[in-house]
């Protein structure tokens, strides 16, 4: 049940991260989640369990970076591509960008992913990992049920509606 928290725990720090960078750049789209009822980015979720996978065979911090970038890097390739070609919708687009693969990755992000992968091995993940150990084990079976359900429900209403907006916890403006 460990590595679920940790999924839950950083999908709801991606959250927290795009909706701070939606607030900075001033994007008119606000609201960041990606399932219907919890606040969660599940990219992000899946990114870091990789890079907590990855982490423990880097022999040396530049090792750990660089598997990072390239770890946070595949999830949001697979996980873009989900979401376009399954589910029928997008979450980002970064085909403006400078080497931009298909708008679903790009070198300047994948640079962002790396250096925030050392942050979270070395900086983030003990705290977070000491959080984790504090969570009782009977809470993990109905975190795991709820997850699942949002899941479920937001890929439906998403290939449903083929757009985000279906997620919006605000009244458009």
């Amino acid at each position: 049940m460990r590595r679920l928290w940790y999924f839950i725990i950083y999908s709801f720090c991606g959250f927290l991260l795009e909706v701070a960078f939606a607030r900075a750049i001033r994007h008119p789209k606000r609201d960041r989640k990606c399932l219907l009822l919890l606040p969660l980015c599940p990219v992000y979720g899946l990114g870091a369990c990789l890079i907590l996978w990855l982490a423990p065979m880097a022999r040396s911090p530049l090792w750990a970076a660089l598997a990072g970038g390239l770890a946070a890097t595949a999830a949001e390739l697979l996980l873009g591509a989900f979401y376009r070609y399954v589910l029928g919708v997008e979450f980002w687009d970064y085909a403006g960008m400078p080497g931009s693969l298909g708008g679903l990755v790009c070198p300047a992000f994948s640079a962002c992913w790396t250096v925030l992968s050392l942050i979270l091995v070395y900086t983030v993940h003990p705290l977070v990992r000491a959080f984790v150990s504090l969570i009782p084990a009977w809470l993990g079976p109905p975190a795991l049920i709820l997850l699942g359900a949002d899941m479920l429900v937001s890929c439906v209403a998403l290939r449903r509606t083929g757009t985000t907006d279906v997620l919006r916890w605000y009244a458009p403006e």
